[in-house]
Protein backbone atom coordinates (compact mmCIF):
# COMPACT_ATOMS: atom_id res chain seq x y z
CA UNK A 1 0.00 0.00 0.00
CA UNK A 2 3.14 2.84 0.60
CA UNK A 3 3.53 2.35 -3.08
CA UNK A 4 -0.29 2.92 -3.67
CA UNK A 5 0.04 6.08 -0.86
CA UNK A 6 2.94 7.59 -3.22
CA UNK A 7 1.53 8.04 -6.42
CA UNK A 8 -0.95 10.83 -5.58
CA UNK A 9 -0.69 13.47 -9.11
CA UNK A 10 -4.16 12.42 -10.39
CA UNK A 11 -6.07 13.32 -7.28
CA UNK A 12 -8.32 16.57 -7.37
CA UNK A 13 -7.27 17.10 -3.50
CA UNK A 14 -4.82 16.03 -1.13
CA UNK A 15 -4.89 12.91 0.92
CA UNK A 16 -6.42 13.18 3.94
CA UNK A 17 -4.59 13.92 6.86
CA UNK A 18 -5.45 11.21 9.49
CA UNK A 19 -4.46 7.67 8.91
CA UNK A 20 -6.06 5.02 6.65
CA UNK A 21 -8.21 2.13 8.08
CA UNK A 22 -8.87 -0.44 5.70
CA UNK A 23 -7.02 -1.69 2.71
CA UNK A 24 -9.33 -3.69 -0.28
CA UNK A 25 -8.81 -5.57 -3.92
CA UNK A 26 -11.44 -5.06 -6.23
CA UNK A 27 -11.38 -7.80 -9.41
CA UNK A 28 -13.00 -7.44 -12.59
CA UNK A 29 -15.25 -4.38 -12.73
CA UNK A 30 -17.67 -3.75 -15.22
CA UNK A 31 -18.62 -0.15 -15.23
CA UNK A 32 -22.10 -0.14 -16.73
CA UNK A 33 -23.58 3.58 -17.06
CA UNK A 34 -27.09 4.63 -18.25
CA UNK A 35 -27.83 8.40 -18.77
CA UNK A 36 -30.64 9.73 -16.86
CA UNK A 37 -32.04 13.06 -16.34
CA UNK A 38 -30.99 14.68 -13.42
CA UNK A 39 -34.30 15.01 -12.29
CA UNK A 40 -35.38 11.39 -11.87
CA UNK A 41 -32.22 11.47 -9.85
CA UNK A 42 -32.80 13.88 -7.47
CA UNK A 43 -35.82 12.63 -5.49
CA UNK A 44 -33.72 9.40 -3.96
CA UNK A 45 -30.64 12.15 -2.87
CA UNK A 46 -30.76 14.16 -0.08
CA UNK A 47 -31.11 18.19 -0.79
CA UNK A 48 -27.85 18.72 0.74
CA UNK A 49 -26.31 16.99 -1.95
CA UNK A 50 -25.79 18.13 -5.18
CA UNK A 51 -26.22 16.15 -8.33
CA UNK A 52 -22.88 16.01 -10.51
CA UNK A 53 -23.54 16.21 -14.55
CA UNK A 54 -21.86 15.51 -17.54
CA UNK A 55 -22.53 18.47 -19.64
CA UNK A 56 -26.21 18.63 -17.87
CA UNK A 57 -26.69 15.06 -18.01
CA UNK A 58 -27.25 12.44 -14.77
CA UNK A 59 -25.72 8.79 -14.75
CA UNK A 60 -26.89 5.88 -13.02
CA UNK A 61 -24.34 3.30 -12.65
CA UNK A 62 -24.93 -0.50 -12.22
CA UNK A 63 -21.41 -2.31 -10.83
CA UNK A 64 -20.90 -5.63 -10.15
CA UNK A 65 -17.31 -7.09 -9.17
CA UNK A 66 -15.61 -9.16 -6.51
CA UNK A 67 -13.51 -7.73 -3.16
CA UNK A 68 -10.38 -9.88 -1.97
CA UNK A 69 -8.08 -8.72 0.92
CA UNK A 70 -10.47 -7.15 2.86
CA UNK A 71 -9.01 -6.18 6.28
CA UNK A 72 -8.20 -3.64 8.43
CA UNK A 73 -5.10 -1.87 8.67
CA UNK A 74 -2.48 -3.55 10.86
CA UNK A 75 -4.65 -6.79 10.30
CA UNK A 76 -4.10 -10.02 8.30
CA UNK A 77 -7.11 -10.63 5.77
CA UNK A 78 -9.34 -13.14 7.26
CA UNK A 79 -10.74 -15.86 4.76
CA UNK A 80 -14.37 -16.08 5.83
CA UNK A 81 -14.99 -12.28 5.62
CA UNK A 82 -11.70 -10.84 3.20
CA UNK A 83 -12.99 -11.92 -0.30
CA UNK A 84 -17.05 -12.04 -1.68
CA UNK A 85 -18.80 -10.37 -4.87
CA UNK A 86 -20.04 -7.38 -4.24
CA UNK A 87 -22.36 -5.22 -6.77
CA UNK A 88 -23.72 -1.33 -6.27
CA UNK A 89 -25.96 0.91 -7.63
CA UNK A 90 -25.08 4.65 -7.67
CA UNK A 91 -25.10 8.02 -9.00
CA UNK A 92 -22.31 10.76 -8.36
CA UNK A 93 -22.69 14.04 -6.50
CA UNK A 94 -21.09 16.61 -5.32
CA UNK A 95 -20.83 18.20 -1.45
CA UNK A 96 -17.96 21.55 -0.84
CA UNK A 97 -16.66 21.21 -4.08
CA UNK A 98 -15.80 17.37 -3.61
CA UNK A 99 -17.37 14.96 -6.28
CA UNK A 100 -18.24 11.55 -5.05
CA UNK A 101 -20.47 8.55 -5.23
CA UNK A 102 -23.94 7.94 -3.89
CA UNK A 103 -24.83 4.64 -3.64
CA UNK A 104 -28.80 3.54 -3.78
CA UNK A 105 -27.86 0.37 -3.23
CA UNK A 106 -24.83 -2.36 -2.40
CA UNK A 107 -25.46 -6.16 -2.54
CA UNK A 108 -22.51 -8.16 -1.10
CA UNK A 109 -21.94 -12.09 -0.65
CA UNK A 110 -21.01 -11.81 2.95
CA UNK A 111 -23.45 -11.50 5.28
CA UNK A 112 -21.14 -10.55 8.40
CA UNK A 113 -19.52 -7.55 6.03
CA UNK A 114 -22.83 -6.70 5.26
CA UNK A 115 -23.76 -6.02 8.89
CA UNK A 116 -20.19 -4.27 9.62
CA UNK A 117 -20.93 -1.72 6.45
CA UNK A 118 -24.63 -0.99 7.65
CA UNK A 119 -23.39 -0.26 10.85
CA UNK A 120 -20.08 1.70 10.99
CA UNK A 121 -20.11 2.91 7.47
CA UNK A 122 -24.13 3.71 7.11
CA UNK A 123 -24.14 2.43 3.71
CA UNK A 124 -27.16 0.57 2.20
CA UNK A 125 -25.38 -2.87 2.24
CA UNK A 126 -28.43 -5.68 1.62
CA UNK A 127 -27.17 -9.74 1.83
CA UNK A 128 -27.25 -11.76 -1.77
CA UNK A 129 -26.75 -14.80 -2.95
CA UNK A 130 -23.92 -14.37 -5.66
CA UNK A 131 -21.55 -15.73 -7.98
CA UNK A 132 -19.05 -14.43 -9.66
CA UNK A 133 -15.97 -16.74 -11.80
CA UNK A 134 -14.07 -16.18 -15.18
CA UNK A 135 -15.25 -19.01 -17.94
CA UNK A 136 -13.10 -18.55 -21.14
CA UNK A 137 -12.71 -15.02 -20.56
CA UNK A 138 -15.67 -13.53 -20.15
CA UNK A 139 -17.23 -12.95 -16.30
CA UNK A 140 -19.98 -14.75 -15.72
CA UNK A 141 -21.72 -13.26 -12.73
CA UNK A 142 -24.88 -13.88 -10.21
CA UNK A 143 -26.66 -11.89 -7.82
CA UNK A 144 -29.93 -12.64 -6.51
CA UNK A 145 -30.79 -10.12 -3.18
CA UNK A 146 -32.04 -12.21 -0.18
CA UNK A 147 -31.91 -9.32 2.53
CA UNK A 148 -35.13 -9.60 4.73
CA UNK A 149 -37.56 -6.69 3.72
CA UNK A 150 -35.47 -5.17 1.10
CA UNK A 151 -37.00 -4.98 -2.29
CA UNK A 152 -35.81 -7.93 -5.24
CA UNK A 153 -32.76 -6.83 -7.14
CA UNK A 154 -31.45 -9.61 -9.16
CA UNK A 155 -28.43 -9.12 -11.97
CA UNK A 156 -27.49 -12.22 -14.36
CA UNK A 157 -25.24 -12.31 -17.41
CA UNK A 158 -21.83 -11.76 -18.26
CA UNK A 159 -19.33 -9.93 -19.43
CA UNK A 160 -15.82 -9.12 -21.16
CA UNK A 161 -13.03 -6.73 -21.86
CA UNK A 162 -12.77 -5.83 -25.50
CA UNK A 163 -10.58 -2.77 -26.34
CA UNK A 164 -7.13 -1.87 -25.22
CA UNK A 165 -6.12 -0.74 -21.39
CA UNK A 166 -6.44 3.28 -21.28
CA UNK A 167 -6.41 5.44 -18.60
CA UNK A 168 -9.14 8.62 -18.55
CA UNK A 169 -8.49 11.62 -19.83
CA UNK A 170 -9.35 14.96 -17.09
CA UNK A 171 -12.44 16.19 -18.34
CA UNK A 172 -13.37 13.36 -19.99
CA UNK A 173 -16.92 11.18 -19.98
CA UNK A 174 -14.82 7.90 -18.26
CA UNK A 175 -12.96 10.08 -16.36
CA UNK A 176 -16.16 11.67 -14.57
CA UNK A 177 -17.92 7.79 -14.04
CA UNK A 178 -15.07 6.58 -12.62
CA UNK A 179 -11.87 8.77 -10.99
CA UNK A 180 -13.60 9.35 -7.46
CA UNK A 181 -12.01 9.66 -4.27
CA UNK A 182 -14.84 9.55 -2.10
CA UNK A 183 -18.07 8.37 -1.46
CA UNK A 184 -21.28 9.99 0.73
CA UNK A 185 -24.31 8.12 2.38
CA UNK A 186 -26.68 9.67 5.41
CA UNK A 187 -26.98 8.57 9.21
CA UNK A 188 -29.90 7.56 10.80
CA UNK A 189 -31.12 11.18 11.46
CA UNK A 190 -30.01 12.13 8.26
CA UNK A 191 -26.67 13.43 8.77
CA UNK A 192 -24.09 13.54 5.81
CA UNK A 193 -21.37 11.30 6.28
CA UNK A 194 -18.03 11.43 3.31
CA UNK A 195 -15.66 8.31 3.29
CA UNK A 196 -12.67 9.28 1.24
CA UNK A 197 -10.61 6.56 -0.43
CA UNK A 198 -7.63 6.30 -2.52
CA UNK A 199 -6.30 4.68 -5.58
CA UNK A 200 -4.75 4.43 -8.48
CA UNK A 201 -5.66 5.91 -11.85
CA UNK A 202 -8.83 3.00 -12.77
CA UNK A 203 -6.94 0.75 -15.60
CA UNK A 204 -10.01 0.78 -18.36
CA UNK A 205 -11.03 -1.03 -20.92
CA UNK A 206 -14.33 -1.04 -23.11
CA UNK A 207 -16.40 -3.35 -22.33
CA UNK A 208 -19.20 -5.69 -24.13
CA UNK A 209 -21.93 -7.11 -21.66
CA UNK A 210 -24.87 -9.65 -22.28
CA UNK A 211 -27.12 -9.32 -19.10
CA UNK A 212 -29.71 -12.19 -19.28
CA UNK A 213 -32.00 -10.53 -16.34
CA UNK A 214 -31.26 -6.65 -14.62
CA UNK A 215 -33.38 -5.50 -12.12
CA UNK A 216 -31.22 -3.61 -9.86
CA UNK A 217 -32.16 -0.35 -11.11
CA UNK A 218 -35.84 -0.98 -10.89
CA UNK A 219 -34.77 -1.96 -7.22
CA UNK A 220 -33.74 1.57 -6.70
CA UNK A 221 -36.46 3.07 -8.05
CA UNK A 222 -35.62 3.90 -11.33
CA UNK A 223 -36.38 2.61 -15.09
CA UNK A 224 -33.61 2.00 -17.37
CA UNK A 225 -36.41 0.79 -20.07
CA UNK A 226 -34.77 0.51 -23.79
CA UNK A 227 -31.59 2.96 -22.58
CA UNK A 228 -28.49 1.05 -23.62
CA UNK A 229 -25.96 1.32 -21.46
CA UNK A 230 -22.22 2.62 -21.54
CA UNK A 231 -19.59 -0.04 -20.53
CA UNK A 232 -16.06 -0.65 -19.09
CA UNK A 233 -13.72 -2.96 -17.57
CA UNK A 234 -11.19 -3.03 -15.02
CA UNK A 235 -9.09 -6.05 -14.01
CA UNK A 236 -7.94 -4.86 -10.59
CA UNK A 237 -7.84 -1.72 -8.05
CA UNK A 238 -5.75 -1.42 -5.20
CA UNK A 239 -7.86 0.66 -2.51
CA UNK A 240 -7.56 2.39 0.63
CA UNK A 241 -10.19 3.30 2.77
CA UNK A 242 -10.38 6.44 5.37
CA UNK A 243 -12.93 6.66 8.28
CA UNK A 244 -16.40 7.75 7.85
CA UNK A 245 -16.65 11.67 8.84
CA UNK A 246 -19.71 13.35 9.28
CA UNK A 247 -19.67 16.76 7.47
CA UNK A 248 -20.21 19.81 9.49
CA UNK A 249 -23.54 21.47 8.34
Amino acid sequence: MSANLEQVAHRPWPLPPNGWIMAQRWHDLLFAHWPVPEAMLRPHVPAILSIDTFEGQGWLGVVPFRMSGVRLRGTPAVPWLSAFPELNVRTYVVADEKPGVWFFSLDAGNAIAVAIARAWFHLPYFRARMSCRDREGWIEYGSERTHGGAASGVLLGRYRPVGAIFSAQSGSLEHFLTERYCLYTADDAGRIIRGEIHHAPWPLQAAQAELAKNTMAEAAGFSLSGVQPLLHFAKRQDVIVWPPQRLAR
